[in-house]
């Protein structure tokens, strides 16, 4: 979801017209937070928040399972050890 517009050239101007103006974004909260105090709401997909979050990229996301994964190929290559040689 997008800001509504309103917010989005309001912000625009503030930024134009204020040299080194600065926003906080608060992920957790979902706001972003002028600083006069105003805070805008928005939306996100629960999924994408908790990796943004964690700082998890798909990588991150795989090796949370590693000790599952190492499982697998432990059992993997004793069933099956030609697969290795």
């Amino acid at each position: 979801m997008q800001l509504p517009k309103a917010e989005i050239d309001a912000l625009f101007g503030l930024v134009a017209h204020s040299p080194g103006y600065a926003l906080e974004i608060d992920l957790p909260a979902q706001l972003v937070k002028r600083p006069d105090g105003h805070a805008i709401p928005f939306d996100v997909d629960p999924f994408r928040k908790e990796c943004l979050v964690n700082g998890w990229d798909d990588i991150g996301l795989t090796l949370r399972h590693a000790d599952k994964i190492r499982e697998f190929e432990e059992r993997r290559r004793a069933r099956h050890p030609y697969y290795f040689s």
